[in-house]
């Protein structure tokens, strides 16, 4: 008898991915590698391959990205084909893109008939303006997130997780996060080993947490480095402790009133904030990343209970702890 192989025989999910001039490369690239990885997972262990992924154009032909590569294409297939998942890309291209009626029309009539939709990047400014993202949860480029809500009021866009999942429509933020949605949407597919098995070969994370931030506060703060990055190293290395203005001032070797005034020109936070800021992303390192109950979180992060940390994370993510920590852990 013939081993059976552990994937059943299924047809293969078809993607759209929708380019377009000045499209982001690794907006495409990126969650095609990944698809196309997921094939060989499972071709290797003796199944059939589980996605046909096309890369569509409006003309079809070359499609040159915006880092001048080109790009073959397919014409737009026909609206009401078989469709398991229609993905658009981002880039510099994408408010032209959105600009084209007879683009948005079909994008609007090709994900009411697609079993998902999600975008890359910017990507999401054309599923907004096909009408996909009304009354849904979404997130894009951390730089033009605002952008993004006051164009679409219609959407409720959150700034700070990398990727979205709300229903069956997925978001994702700046360009290395679609190879995190890709990855989330072959564990969907295909269960956690396929989806570990894709992010172990092409040496990528599986998965960063949706929920992680796509622009952290230590990285915003590095604007600020070459004055103040030995403080915000050892704001790090205390965050437990109690911290406040006279403190921080004494370790910056300034008076009161000149730190604040320089700090808040540096980094456009006053120094509270920033300490407030650091302490919630350690906590939400802490809340996916460890099974610390909640007050142990608040404790390590120097938020001295629970209820401030509670306050602080609704202040900042419109969102408890507890809440956090069931959407975004494993």
């Amino acid at each position: 008898m013939p081993k059976r192989p552990p994937f059943p025989p299924t047809a293969p999910r078809i993607i759209e991915m929708l380019a377009f001039p000045s499209v982001q490369l690794l907006d495409v690239t990126g969650p095609v590698q990944v698809f196309a990885s997921a094939n060989d997972v499972v071709t290797q262990a003796g199944g059939p391959a589980p996605y046909v992924v096309n890369v569509v154009a409006q003309a079809g032909g070359n499609v040159t990205a915006s880092a001048g590569v080109t790009l073959a294409a397919a014409p737009l297939p026909s609206v009401d084909r078989p469709l398991d998942t229609l993905m658009v890309a981002g880039g510099d291209g994408v408010h032209v893109a959105g600009a084209d009626p007879l683009l948005v029309d079909w994008v609007s009539r090709r994900a009411r008939h697609a079993r998902r939709v999600a975008s890359v990047c910017t990507g999401a400014f054309l599923l907004a303006a096909a009408g996909a993202l009304d009354g849904k949860r979404a997130v894009t480029h951390w730089s033009v997130c605002a952008e993004l809500a006051r164009r679409f009021p219609a959407l409720r866009v959150e700034s700070d997780p990398i990727f979205v999942q709300d229903g069956s429509v997925w978001t994702s933020a700046g360009v290395t996060s679609g190879i995190d949605l890709a990855l989330a949407l072959i564990e969907q597919d295909l269960g956690r080993s396929v989806a570990l098995a894709v992010a172990r070969y092409l040496v990528v994370f599986l998965k960063r947490p949706g929920g992680q931030a796509q622009f952290s506060t230590a990285l915003s703060l590095q604007v600020a480095d070459d004055e103040f990055g030995a403080l915000h190293r050892w704001i790090n290395d205390h965050l437990a402790e109690e911290i406040s203005l006279p403190v921080l001032a004494r370790e910056a070797g300034m008076s009161e009133r000149n730190f604040s005034r320089r700090y808040v020109e540096a980094t456009g936070l006053t120094p509270l904030r920033a300490v407030e800021r650091l302490r919630i992303e350690a906590g939400r390192r802490l809340l996916l990343d460890t099974r610390l109950s909640v007050k142990q979180v608040s404790q390590r992060c120097g938020f001295g209970s629970e209820e401030t940390m509670r306050r602080s994370f609704l202040r900042w993510l419109n969102v408890t702890p507890q809440d956090y920590r069931a959407r975004w852990g494993g």
